[in-house]
This record gives structure tokens, C-alpha cells and sequence, in this order.
């Protein structure tokens, strides 16, 4: 009987250097000539890529409403500039997307009235307050 070979794969990292202006031209000339089978792999490889650095970080919180509710206002803080944005590392307020976060806590209190616990329906009820009177500050109205 034939031993089966796993079959992993392999990552192709494009190390060449690149100008702002010209590196957005090189992308898109590849994307063009680049078949599709080939971007399915390198996509696949990206998955990977992603979930060995999740492995490596640690196993991710367990999902509450809790961490669902503290997940959405940590989302809408970055919006309002109360938070740096992860990847910049600088605040940057985009009152729109705020308002729709907060939108959404809004209907998802509407949506499970009557079916949270005492602690989940004032933590959203706590959130949805301190979240509301800084887009009114943001905003200015």
C-alpha cells in the first residue's frame, strides 16, 4: 500500500522593490497576466500565512455578547478618534461609519429585548449611552 505525501504546498514572496506609484501599476499587470489557478494558490498560501500567525498569537477569545458588544464599540472608538487606529497607530475620526457601529448596537439592544441577561442588557445599554454622547461631541451636534 502507497504512503500518501502531504502535499503543503510552497509561499512565493516577491521581494523586489517597489516605488508608491509603480508598485500599483506592477500589481495590477500581474493580476491581469496571472492565471487563475495561480491566484486560487496564492490566495490559499495567504490563508495559511494568516492562520499560522493566529496560531502563533494564541488561541482567540471565547465569543459572549459581551465580547461581541465590546468588539462593535471598540470598532466605533477607532471611528470617533477616541482610539489610534491599529495599523497607523494615529486617530482618525470617519463620523459615518461611527454612526452606523452605533446604529448597529442600537438595533441588535431593539432586536434581543427580553432575551439577554441582566449584566449583557445593561453593559449594551452602558455602551450604547457613552457611545451616542461622544458621536453628539464628535459631530457637534
Amino acid at each position: 500500500m502507497a504512503e500518501k505525501e502531504d502535499d503543503k504546498g510552497f509561499v512565493v514572496k516577491d521581494r523586489r522593490r517597489f516605488t508608491e506609484e509603480t508598485e500599483g501599476e506592477k500589481k495590477k499587470e500581474e493580476a491581469q497576466a496571472e492565471p487563475a489557478s495561480s491566484a486560487e494558490e496564492r490566495q490559499s498560501a495567504d490563508v495559511r500565512d494568516a492562520s499560522d500567525e493566529q496560531q502563533a498569537k494564541g488561541p482567540l477569545p471565547e465569543v459572549t455578547m459581551a465580547t461581541f458588544i465590546f468588539s462593535l464599540s471598540s470598532s466605533a472608538l477607532v471611528h470617533l478618534g477616541e482610539i489610534p487606529e491599529p495599523e497607523t497607530n494615529r486617530p482618525n475620526v470617519d463620523l459615518p461609519i461611527a454612526k452606523q457601529i452605533i446604529d448597529t448596537l442600537g438595533m441588535l439592544e431593539e432586536k434581543t429585548k427580553g432575551n439577554l441577561d441582566k449584566d449583557e442588557e445593561r453593559l449594551l445599554k452602558a455602551v450604547l449611552y457613552d457611545l451616542r454622547m461622544r458621536y453628539v461631541q464628535k459631530s457637534g451636534k
